[in-house]
């Protein structure tokens, strides 16, 4: 894959070592850019929409394109997640068109929601501002469970949403039979599951409030705090989308800096793991 990324962007007259450099970046859902100049190397709209798809292999299961390969010796269910989230990406792109789409510049805004839901992160300057949360939202959602993103994933939230619903409904239907199967899976989620993915995002939230604290007391502003925060737990470069490009690491104190370490590491491996390790080794009886 990263050969034809490569290709892709070397023939969109991007010069050789940027080419390699921005396809391994994507194809890792990694932040590093060879140059400052991202505005100005991607600037036709057929480089625009080729980098959208191409961090969109970032946001689906890494066995996404060898299942589609060989769909005729499987059945439905090994596409089941990709095809959920691939509707979710659909109707947020489609809803981003109506309501987001000013000055023309939706290309643009494709590009940041390809790099936001993949978790990478680069955008470009002319972004509406105002969409800060919608972006934050989608990083936090992340992608596929087997894919190079970070995130929440998109399929522990839509089964928590469906759980939740099937619960209410089951007060006011109490005969009824409600099934916490997602279209297209043929596999129903157990309790045990619902748990661990409640869990996971109890995990996240007093992840986000810990260091959110630590950065505060570290003289930064609350939203720059709570947004580096959450770019932090998941992994997610900063940049002019999430109104970030600008921070000034270098001048970050000591306490800042471990923090920021510390809780990307943990983003990566997730607090959960941390928490069953450390009780492994400490409370061995």
């Amino acid at each position: 894959m990263v050969y034809i990324f490569y290709f892709q962007y070397y023939y969109l007259y991007i010069r050789s070592y940027d080419a390699y450099n921005y396809s391994l970046t994507i194809i890792s859902s990694g932040g590093f850019l060879p140059n400052n100049n991202f505005d100005t190397t991607f600037t036709t709209d057929i480089s625009k929409i080729i980098l959208s798809i191409s961090m969109l292999f970032s946001f689906f299961s890494l066995f996404f394109i060898f299942n589609l390969i060989f769909f005729k010796k499987k059945n439905i269910n090994y596409l089941s997640e990709d095809i959920n989230i691939l509707i979710y990406l659909l109707i947020v792109i489609v809803l981003s068109f109506i309501f987001f789409n000013y000055n023309n510049n939706f290309l643009n805004v494709l590009v940041s929601i390809s790099s936001s839901v993949s978790n990478i992160g680069i955008s470009f300057e002319q972004v509406p501002k105002n969409l800060v949360f919608v972006f934050l939202i989608l990083v936090i959602l992340g992608g596929s469970f087997f894919s190079t993103s970070s995130g929440l994933r998109v399929i522990k939230v839509l089964t928590l949403i469906k759980f939740s619903l099937n619960n209410l409904l089951s007060h006011s239907k109490p005969n009824q039979i409600y099934s916490n199967k997602l279209s297209l899976n043929k596999i129903s989620a157990n309790i045990n599951d619902i748990n661990k993915y409640f869990f996971a995002i109890i995990i996240f939230i007093f992840s986000l409030f810990l260091i959110t604290i630590l950065l505060t007391i570290s003289n930064l502003d609350f939203e720059v705090s709570f947004k580096l925060g959450i770019l932090t737990i998941m992994n997610t470069v900063n940049s002019e989308m999430y109104t970030l490009a600008n921070l000034d690491f270098y001048n970050f104190n000591i306490i800042s800096k471990i923090s920021l370490i510390i809780f990307m590491i943990i983003g990566r491996i997730e607090l959960l793991t941390v928490i069953i390790l450390l009780k492994k080794f400490l409370f061995k009886n």
